[in-house]
């Protein structure tokens, strides 16, 4: 297996892990995932082969007409279709085993419902997710991947409030970052790369991937992130 199976391989086993855990129907073919809330989070699809059969290219078109989605996103790593939404690139990035240094701050393991509560609320004010705002409203983070196997959740506090935060996903013989984030009012700290740290170590010594949004890039970069692929995100 390569590193983008690798990776996409990964990402297909987040999007499962939360679907389940935000009560999402799931369908998995041979050539895709799809997570379907006809609620709030719409449509998302991870396509998980570079050669995905007829058949589920056809299903996957009649999932994007069949309803009237509240969102839709088609992560495409592989370049194989090309519906009518608007595209977006972003780089998959893997990262091999390598020493880090240790973080200079706090870095908290979840391991409560509390806790992981606290990450929901950093997540969807810090990125930010409107369709999950006002907070409260449903998690983005549920309190049931506190008990799936593989998911971590990490939290920084500063000044007695939670800033930052970050989940993995741990599958075989590879993990996943994702969810990444520091509220607004806590950026510029460098608290993302402390987190960064953490995980790391804590990861240690799996090889690591993320898809990168364009302000931390930089970030990962420099933590020894190498791009494999340009990923193609096509939403509503």
């Amino acid at each position: 297996m390569n590193d983008l199976q690798l990776a996409n391989k990964n990402g297909a086993a987040f999007w499962r892990a939360l679907g389940r855990a935000r009560g999402y129907e799931l369908i998995e073919r041979p050539g895709f995932l799809a997570a379907l809330d006809p609620v709030r989070n719409g449509l998302r699809v991870v396509l998980t082969s570079a050669e995905p059969p007829a058949a589920d290219l056809a299903e996957l078109t009649e999932l994007l007409k069949s309803r009237s989605w509240p969102r839709v996103t088609v992560e495409d790593p592989y370049g194989v279709v090309a519906p009518s939404l608007t595209p977006q690139q972003w780089p998959v990035m893997i990262r091999p085993p390598a020493p880090v240094p240790a973080p200079t701050v706090e870095v908290v393991h979840v391991r409560t419902e509390a806790q992981l509560a606290e990450v929901d609320k950093v997540v969807v004010e810090g990125f930010p997710l409107p369709h999950f705002q006002p907070y409260g409203s449903a998690a983005a983070v549920p309190p049931a991947l506190l008990t799936t196997p593989g998911f971590d959740a990490y939290l920084i506090a500063v000044d007695g409030q939670w800033a930052a935060a970050g989940a993995t996903v741990t599958q075989d013989d590879v993990a996943g970052i994702y969810f990444v984030t520091t509220r607004p009012e806590f950026r510029g700290q460098g608290l993302a790369r402390q987190l960064m740290y953490a995980v790391l170590r804590q990861l240690d010594p799996l090889p690591v991937t993320l898809t990168a949004a364009e302000p931390a890039q930089r970030l990962y970069n420099s933590l020894g992130f190498k791009t494999i692929a340009q990923s193609t995100w096509w939403s509503s």
